[in-house]
């Protein structure tokens, strides 16, 4: 079993011990996607830590993104809920670059794949996004590409 997903069951069980009812939830949450995940395909495997990590960094995508969309519906209380569930899965992701700190990461490997034009965008985000090693959504490593790349 991964230390991440060993670390986020034993988390949840002391949430539950302590009776913290969001904590054990959204863990709990986080465990069945990561389980999903497991089972996607044609055998079940054990994920890698980097494999869960990809499964969290999604699921918190899916909360700020719920947020969002509660808050411009003028539900303040569920859109609360999801960014209470979105801070508790970010305790588990690797801190997320500055704006100053992913322009510089961009830009040098942007420098070293030569990458210019439009036509390169694919390459050019490959690149980065190796550079930024999961640091960073990919929306904003896109849009720092386009930027960089004056599109």
């Amino acid at each position: 079993m991964s230390t991440l997903k060993d670390r986020l069951t034993a988390d949840m069980r002391s949430a539950l011990k302590a009776r913290d009812e969001l904590t054990t939830s959204t863990l709990r949450m986080a465990l069945a996607a990561v389980g999903t995940a497991e089972v996607a395909g044609k055998a079940k495997r054990e994920l890698t830590d980097d494999e869960v990590l990809a499964v969290l960094t999604k699921e918190a995508k899916k909360r700020r993104e719920a947020a969002t969309a509660f808050a411009d519906a003028g539900r303040a209380e569920q859109a609360a809920k999801e960014s209470a569930e979105g801070e508790v899965l970010d305790r588990y992701l690797p801190k997320q670059l500055s704006d100053a700190e992913l322009a510089e990461l961009v830009s040098g490997a942007l420098a070293a794949g030569g990458f210019t034009g439009k036509a390169q965008m694919g390459p050019a985000m490959k690149a980065a996004q190796a550079a930024v090693a999961g640091q960073a959504e990919g929306g904003r490593v896109a849009s720092e590409v386009r930027r960089q790349l004056g599109l």
